[in-house]
């Protein structure tokens, strides 16, 4: 990696990319602490470590979410806008044939997704708020109407400028700018991390923090292998040439790669949605005037609080959404319909209906692996907690699954930027 920095470092358009992204990073993390007006933010930040759900949507808002900034949502809403329109181009026809249409298609998608970005930050923000105003820390100093819509107006056009800053990262071609904002507010965390550990450290809990380094060592070596591991299917090309003494029969061989989690982390996102959800609805009726419903109410939120149901739930969701969420990126119909019109053929396997269930079966061995691996990696501060008790020291999984990937990604896209700048100079 430090190799692929340097020779970045020698190469002058990679360089002012490089350089470009880091002041938008800048640029992101002052943004990240304009805090809004009338909010008590020592309350705020209680009120989110006492709220496990919440406190992952503060990890991908970049850590946006416990200051309420200007950019209080991040870019959460454009993450479920970008979802929404992969769902939908499973179910409407119309859309799937604009993904196809090249370039053209994909800025069509694009522009309907930051439009419908805008929606759903309004309504992400309200719900927000609503938890905040229904919640038992003196969050909000005032309820009233206008300052709410101006809440939202803010933090709405916050998210808007965070996607801008996002697609322009994009265009310097030395990562996903949408990624790299995330990851930026996670690394931003870690030096109040280290100050408040070191407050609270004691000398009897030597044991502890070694076994978390090792814990958390071993973990970014698991999500790296996982994040590289693949499965090649021998792909086999039939091919005629001609030659002088006549027509000749021969073959190209090669191989479709298919990845061990080829999800990243939507499945955890999509898992921390379905749990939120039920909370959001919970804290509406907990001071209803049915009895009943009241109750009932309270009863959801007492037992999504349990840390035993929560991991439970939370993992179970995460796996269950990893095969969901993988038959959406990996369609084997469409795989099986190209490698046939290409004429390719998988040796001992028919082209057509045979070649797509052989695909299929293939990943779903290799993503149940994958989707257990991310279901344990979600899982890790609940385990941990529970195991040791402390609350002091902690490895969060999620963060570094994050982390580790981006990192992997840009280095990846900084390789091939310096590749090609080589084969111009020859």
């Amino acid at each position: 990696m430090w190799n692929t920095l340097t020779q970045a470092w020698r190469v002058k358009e990679v360089r002012n990319g490089l350089l470009f992204v880091i002041a938008m990073m800048v640029i992101f993390r002052v943004a990240a602490n304009i805090p809004l007006p009338g909010i008590d933010l020592v309350a705020l930040r209680s009120f989110f470590e006492a709220n496990q759900l919440l406190g992952l949507l503060n990890v991908f808002s970049g850590g946006t979410m416990s200051n309420f900034s200007i950019v209080a949502l991040g870019v959460g809403p454009y993450i479920t806008a970008s979802i929404v329109f992969q769902l939908l181009a499973m179910i409407v026809p119309r859309i799937e044939e604009i993904q196809k249409e090249g370039e053209s298609g994909q800025k069509r998608i694009s522009q309907w997704t930051r439009l419908l970005t805008v929606p759903l930050s309004v309504v992400q923000s309200l719900a927000l708020l609503s938890i905040m105003r229904n919640s038992s820390f003196p969050i909000l100093t005032t309820q009233e109407p206008l300052y709410i819509m101006m809440l939202i107006a803010c933090v709405t056009a916050g998210t808007m400028f965070l996607v801008w800053l996002g697609e322009l990262i994009t265009e310097r071609k030395v990562g996903n700018g949408i990624s790299l904002l995330i990851f930026a507010g996670i690394v931003s965390g870690l030096p109040s991390t280290v100050s408040r550990f070191f407050a609270t450290y004691d000398s009897s809990q030597w044991m502890t923090v070694v076994l978390y380094a090792a814990a958390a060592i071993a973990m970014v070596a698991g999500i790296v292998f996982v994040s590289e591991g693949q499965r090649n299917v021998p792909v086999q090309y039939a091919r005629q040439s001609r030659s002088l003494s006549g027509t000749g029969n021969g073959g190209v061989t090669s191989s479709l790669p298919l990845r061990v989690n080829m999800t990243g982390v939507i499945p955890i996102i999509f898992a921390v949605s379905m749990l939120l959800f039920p909370s959001v609805l919970a804290q509406f009726f907990a001071q209803a005037r049915t009895p009943a419903v009241a109750n009932a109410a309270n009863w959801l939120l007492l037992t999504l609080q349990n840390q035993t149901v929560y991991g439970v739930l939370y993992f179970l969701f995460v796996v269950g959404f990893t095969f969901f969420y993988a038959t959406i990126v990996f369609q084997p119909e469409r795989v099986a319909e190209n490698l046939q019109k290409q004429g390719g053929f998988i040796p001992g396997i028919r082209p057509g209906a045979q070649t797509a269930s052989y695909l299929l079966s293939v990943v779903e061995r290799i993503t149940l692996g994958g989707a257990v691996f991310l279901g344990f990696v979600a899982v890790t501060p609940v385990i941990a907690q529970a195991m040791t008790g402390s609350t002091t020291v902690n490895v969060d999984g999620t963060s570094l699954l994050i982390v580790v990937a981006v990192v992997i990604e840009s280095i990846k896209q900084i390789e091939s930027q310096i590749t090609m700048r080589s084969y111009d100079v020859y």
